[in-house]
């Protein structure tokens, strides 16, 4: 712990630096204490504030311009491997598609503060084609009020970190083992918490190629998209498929056959729908492995207007 603050006051800026990059760049690794105890050990000091403030903001720009330069190249590929480093993946890619889609480059800003989602949102910006002075304008603005807030906080609360610091360097390598068992702990919690999930969602899957013959039928599958409307208007959907606002509102014949997709990891949005339908009595009905993803892989017509909405009562 000694070694650890030793560095921090050394080479602060340095380190700063590099935490930023990695968790703006995607990785579960926070970045916001660090820049908060770091402008606690710069308080009094404007000059060294300034200077934090800058490299934090930096740092922050140059892991999204990464994201949104591999997000206009490789889109949606991309965005599943990023939510591969998440600690929820199953939800991560629609939670992101969804405040995108909906509140457009403003969103870049919110994203600063949800744990994991900046790497998502910007990699979103470049798919969606976002122009590079408006990305630099609304990230950059994301980035700075980020940063200032984690400064302001480390500001505010100097006196406190101080003391937190002291007790920790009194406990030495207890208080690192404190911190080591309250991260793992945290970790496990959260893997725990996903292969239950996972185990709860386990089901047979559909792939795109059968899907594709039985829509040639003369009684073909009825296709629910559970992926949220602005995110079917902004990236089209498989031809006949009924967009689902609101899962509860979903009719279905308890003999039809139901096909359900999503954009998210595991197929989980499509799955826990499915589930919901095969505890009503509807039986014959699988997600789609792979989802819109594998359709569009596989060079399947994708619909861009018409689609037919089961709507949200208001």
């Amino acid at each position: 712990m000694e070694t650890l603050l030793a560095l921090l006051q050394t080479h602060g800026l340095w380190i700063v630096f590099v935490a930023v990059l990695l968790d703006q760049g995607g990785l579960p690794l926070p970045s916001y204490p660090v820049v908060a105890v770091a402008a606690a050990f710069a308080h009094g000091d404007t000059a060294a504030l300034a200077q934090l403030l800058i490299v934090v903001t930096a740092a922050g720009l140059i892991a999204d311009a990464f994201w949104y330069v591999a997000g206009r190249r490789y889109a949606a590929r991309l965005l599943e491997w990023i939510c591969r480093l998440s600690l929820s993946p199953d939800s991560c890619v629609s939670g992101a598609r969804q405040s995108y889609a909906r509140y457009g480059a403003p969103s870049l800003i919110a994203a600063k503060f949800v744990p994991g989602f900046a790497a998502l949102a910007t990699a979103l910006a470049g798919q969606y084609r976002l122009g590079a002075f408006r990305f630099t304008f609304w990230d950059g603005l994301g980035c700075l009020l980020w940063g200032g807030s984690a400064i302001a906080l480390g500001v505010v609360f100097a006196d406190a970190v101080r003391e937190a610091l002291d007790t920790l360097l009194e406990l030495g390598r207890w208080g690192a083992l404190l911190f080591a068992v309250a991260a793992a702990a945290y970790i496990g919690r959260k893997i725990l918490l996903r292969r239950r999930f996972l185990a709860q969602i386990r089901m047979a899957r559909i792939d795109v190629d059968e899907l594709s013959e039985r829509l040639g039928r003369d009684d073909p599958p009825v296709v629910l998209d559970v992926r949220p409307r602005a995110v079917r208007e902004a990236e089209g959907w498989i031809p006949g498929a009924i967009g689902v606002d609101d899962p509860g509102e979903v009719e279905v014949a308890p003999d039809r056959e139901v096909v359900i997709y999503c954009a998210c990891p595991n197929e989980a949005s499509a799955a826990v729908l499915a589930k919901r339908l095969m505890s009503r009595g509807i039986v014959r009905v699988r997600p789609l492995k792979g989802g819109i993803a594998a359709w569009r892989a596989r060079g399947l017509r994708v619909a861009s207007a018409g689609v037919e909405f089961i709507e949200r009562n208001e």
